[in-house]
């Protein structure tokens, strides 16, 4: 195999890498041929699970240790060992959202997707892949707004949804730690997009990777949101919002969808009634020392009045 039946290859960009550097070279027989269906769902599923957990792993951790503010630790709402809970629940569901997901890679390796190579082949040229980019986040966040708050229906919460929101003061490592179904019904729209409009394929990659750093940015703790797009963009405070208050804020990147749905909340943490200014508070009357939480809303040991959170 050369470099230029990679380039010129319709598989997807990821496969064919693996397959060049690892999968043909190392794993298969010669008699597996590269675009055999049975192999292509092996390497996809390898691929898939890999990727997702050193994505999850790599930058939860970056996150963790550079940006979020550990002092959350504090909170009555954060949880004993929460954040080897988060990795393990994530970890574990994260294998069983592949199998799905698999599926819809599969079956845009196999072509039936408006995936294309090329900018020449975007009906728009250059301009196509700058709309596209806008069109795809806010199609996936209108997507992802009525599908999680859909999962917020009585009838389905409890079963799908609510172990996300046992994280009341999440970490980075929330981010992921998702029921299977849950996980894959709200990353289902990123897969959606490209079977109803065009998209390039490196494009595809790159806005993957972004959505990851959102998903994990918005459980980071950095309540920080430059004034003007306070009201535009929803970030870690309007996030954490949903998390305490359960039935606001569910927009992925914008306040659109809950402006116009009427769930929007402005961020606490911005009105002086955040989670820093709870803990702030605590300190100051001395009822929260220098341990971390416990759980069920204690801090060392004795039940906190004052904090804020709406039970599901």
């Amino acid at each position: 195999m050369d470099g230029e039946k990679i380039k010129d290859s319709a598989m997807d960009l990821v496969l064919n890498v693996a397959d060049y550097y690892f999968f043909t070279p190392y794993v298969y027989p010669a008699s597996w041929p590269e675009d055999g269906a049975l192999r292509q769902i092996i390497s996809l599923l390898v691929v898939t699970n890999l990727g997702a957990a050193v994505l999850y792993l790599g930058l939860g951790a970056i996150s963790y240790y550079f940006i979020f503010d550990h002092n959350l630790m504090k909170h009555p709402h954060f949880l004993e060992n929460q954040v080897w809970r988060e990795i393990k629940y994530a970890m574990t569901s994260l294998p069983v959202i592949s199998i799905p997901t698999v599926a819809l890679f599969f079956t845009e390796v196999r072509g039936y997707s408006k995936l294309y190579d090329h900018v020449a082949d975007s009906p728009l040229g250059w301009p196509g892949l700058f709309l596209s980019m806008i069109s795809f986040l806010f199609f996936t966040d209108m997507c992802i707004y009525w599908i999680h708050r859909f999962l917020h229906h009585k009838l389905i919460y409890k079963l799908f949804h609510k172990p996300h929101h046992i994280w009341k003061i999440p970490t980075p490592f929330a981010s992921h730690a998702f029921h299977p179904v849950d996980g894959f019904l709200q990353g289902m729209p990123y897969h959606i997009y490209p079977f109803l409009f065009p998209l390039h394929k490196v494009l595809y990659l790159a806005l993957y990777v972004f959505v990851n750093i959102w998903t994990i940015s918005i459980h980071d703790g950095d309540y920080r949101v430059p004034g003007a797009l306070t009201s535009v963009i929803n970030g870690s405070a309007h996030h954490t919002d949903h998390h305490l208050f359960f039935d606001y804020n569910y927009g992925q990147y914008f306040t659109l969808w809950d402006r116009l749905g009427g769930s929007y909340r402005h961020p606490s943490a911005l009105m002086g009634k955040g989670p820093h200014d709870l803990i702030r508070k605590l300190q100051a009357e001395g009822k929260l020392g220098n341990d971390e939480a416990k759980p069920n809303g204690q801090v060392n040991g004795r039940a906190q009045r004052g904090v804020t959170c709406k039970e599901e």
